[in-house]
């Protein structure tokens, strides 16, 4: 995999590109000169058919990095389908799809066709049987044609994950490795994901040829964790401590560190007595509570996870926006990787670690591995405590059916997201096992989420469903 280190702080036009035509001249209608940073860095490497990974969020103009790549390779005589895009969502698919059409308008004839879930399969299954060049669709649908004969990807060059990592967030892997062996393995893949996890890796691995890496500068690009330090005298000033900061910072998603399995279940229990969104995490947990608690954390349904070193070792937590130490960890080295979980992929972390006297020793160490002194900091207001918790953003619900039923992710993103549905940004992670499935949606339109997946079908039959608490 190459890094692509091209200097974009200066404006780069469209027109050093080699680009058809028709694609400049309407680029120039449209108002668009030059670049944005994925853009001039991912373009070249499209261009020259390349595989490329890009690292960018939305807004950051990946759409027409791969939209202008894949319509200038395009053979319009050629009625075939040529590529193959593949979204999350249907509301992503759908300004995908017009995005390409709106960069297309100087080329004649270029047929865009979208394939989502949510919507009737009659007019989609009436628009393949006449053809195109462009598919742009969710896995389930695309999958759902494919089972049935109605779609030919033999043809297609141009392969887009794009948001490939929400993609895998919502359960798709299975569909996308089912989608991507009907494609020709001589052909061209452009992968864009705001992150870039280990799964993102192996599938780039498995399924790409010398990838280009290609990532937009942030003005986070440094991993920073900002440190703080507060000396607590006994156990009812290290609680009233936490209260405080969980208060004031409002964190969506923090991990507390706990030395032990009675201290983490003691510290939860307290935590969500004073109505906190919390969950514990220790060695006594069954295997089944240990998935849900993980689940429900990772689904951003539950904002605070109380944890021990052993239990949470291994765990692959990302985005977390606080960890605190409610005891200084054993050893250094224990401290750092706690730490670590938090300002990953650039972003701003904060940690907060309590105190004693007890504590000099591993205090002075952290002092050497810093090098800098400790101190004491003064803690938030008093009167916060007062005040009550926030809530989570998302809930998790529960279906009473999985992989032994032939649910997909697909089946029920589509169930939400269909007539009278619900958003499809307003849906999180899908986690199918093989006598459940789970799904987060925003609160605010959760108890329509559940009625839809109540009284709506799901592979012609109902289903029990219920919130997670």
């Amino acid at each position: 995999m190459t890094q692509s280190v091209l200097d974009t702080d200066g404006q780069v036009p469209f027109s050093t590109l080699k680009l058809k035509t028709e694609l400049l001249d309407n680029l120039t209608t449209m108002g668009f000169e030059s670049m944005t940073p994925i853009q001039a860095q991912s373009l070249p490497a499209i261009l020259n058919g390349e595989d490329v990974i890009g690292q960018a969020k939305t807004g950051s103009g990946k759409t027409a990095a791969f939209g202008l790549g894949l319509l200038h390779k395009l053979d319009v005589k050629r009625f075939r389908i040529q590529c193959l895009v593949m979204c999350p969502t249907r509301e992503l698919a759908d300004q995908v799809a017009k995005e390409i059409r709106t960069l297309a308008r100087g080329i004649h004839n270029i047929k865009v066709l979208t394939l989502c879930g949510g919507v009737p399969m009659g007019p989609q299954i009436g628009s393949l049987e006449h053809g195109a060049h462009i598919i742009v669709g969710t896995p389930g649908r695309i999958i759902d044609h494919l089972d049935r004969n109605r779609l030919d990807l033999d043809n297609v060059h141009t392969l887009v994950l794009d948001e490939a990592d929400r993609m895998l967030d919502m359960g798709f892997q299975v569909e996308l490795e089912a989608i991507i062996e009907q494609v020709p393995v001589e052909r061209q893949t452009l992968l864009f994901s705001a992150t870039f996890p280990d799964q993102i890796k192996s599938i780039a691995n498995s399924i790409m040829f010398k990838p280009v890496m290609v990532k937009v500068a942030s003005t986070h690009e440094t991993s920073t964790i900002d440190q703080h330090f507060y000396e607590v005298s006994n156990p009812n000033d290290r609680m009233r401590a936490l209260k405080l900061l969980l208060l004031q910072h409002r964190p969506d998603s923090a991990v507390v560190f706990c030395n032990t399995k009675r201290e983490t279940k003691d510290v939860a229990a307290q935590l969500k007595n004073d109505g906190f969104s919390v969950v514990a995490l220790h060695g006594d947990l069954e295997q089944r509570d240990r998935d849900q608690t993980l689940l429900q954390f990772a689904n951003k349904s539950v904002s605070i996870m109380v944890a021990t070193d052993v239990a949470a070792r291994g765990l692959d937590i990302d985005a977390l926006d606080a960890v605190i130490n409610y005891q200084v960890a054993f050893d250094t080295e224990v401290h750092i990787h706690r730490i670590g979980r938090t300002g990953r992929a650039g972003s701003q972390g904060a940690a907060y670690t309590f105190y004693n006297d007890e504590d000099g020793y591993k205090i002075a160490l952290l002092e050497d591995y810093l090098e800098r002194d400790i101190v004491n900091e003064a803690l938030p207001a008093e009167s916060l405590l007062d005040t009550h918790p926030t809530q989570p953003n998302m809930i998790t619900l529960q279906i009473d059916g999985g992989k032994k039923q032939k649910l997909r992710p697909g089946d029920i993103l589509g169930a939400l997201t269909g007539e009278d549905g619900i958003d499809g940004s307003e849906v999180g992670k899908i986690k199918i096992t093989d006598y459940r499935a789970y799904v987060a949606v925003n609160r605010k339109v959760a108890k329509r989420a559940l009625h839809k997946i109540v009284n709506g079908k799901l592979k012609g039959r109902t289903y029990r469903a219920w919130e997670m608490h």
